[in-house]
């Protein structure tokens, strides 16, 4: 019997119109996240590597308006 195993692989949806710009999810997780000209997030990195998972968690948590989603 194979058993194959598909790798879970981590997407974050921005939600910029609910995004206010306090930019805690910059703060938290500079790897991930930044603030553009405007003030509003968006991503530093095209795909989310194993490692910064946690990472790109911890930043989606701290945004005091949930203006960011992280999917398994």
């Amino acid at each position: 019997m194979n058993t194959t195993i598909k790798e879970a692989r981590v997407e974050i949806e921005i939600k910029l119109p609910a995004c206010e710009g306090h930019g805690l999810c910059a703060q938290t997780s500079p790897k991930i996240y930044e603030l553009d000209d405007e003030g509003y997030v968006r991503l530093r990195v095209d795909e989310i590597t194993p490692e910064l998972e946690a990472e790109a968690e911890a930043g989606a948590r701290v945004c005091p308006v949930a203006a960011l989603v992280v999917r398994r």
